[in-house]
């Protein structure tokens, strides 16, 4: 019975994983290459945007990225997320 429990906890807590969605405002590239329909080259492509454009405000962002289309980005819906999206700004900056 020990057992059984033990391969049912094992294999609950592997799909999961599985269907964790990815925060394409913290995910790494090997996070992002994990999801299906993004490769090393898009994964490279949504860091980049990262860098230059700020986090992500919501996945439909995915659309100004080269290589994402309406259908792509569709299909990622349920795979990625924006949970990490704008950081609060510092207001100690500019006084």
């Amino acid at each position: 019975m020990k057992k059984f429990l033990l391969s049912l906890f094992v294999s609950l807590a592997f799909s999961g994983i599985a269907y964790a969605t990815v925060d394409l405002n913290t995910a790494t590239k090997e996070e992002l290459i994990a999801v299906k329909g993004i490769g090393p080259s898009k994964a490279d492509a949504i860091i980049e945007y990262r860098k230059q454009h700020g986090p992500f405000k919501k996945v439909d962002d995915l659309s100004e990225i080269k290589g994402f289309g309406d259908k792509s980005v569709e299909k990622l819906k349920g795979e990625v997320t924006v949970g990490g999206a704008a950081k609060p700004a510092d207001k100690t900056a500019k006084k």
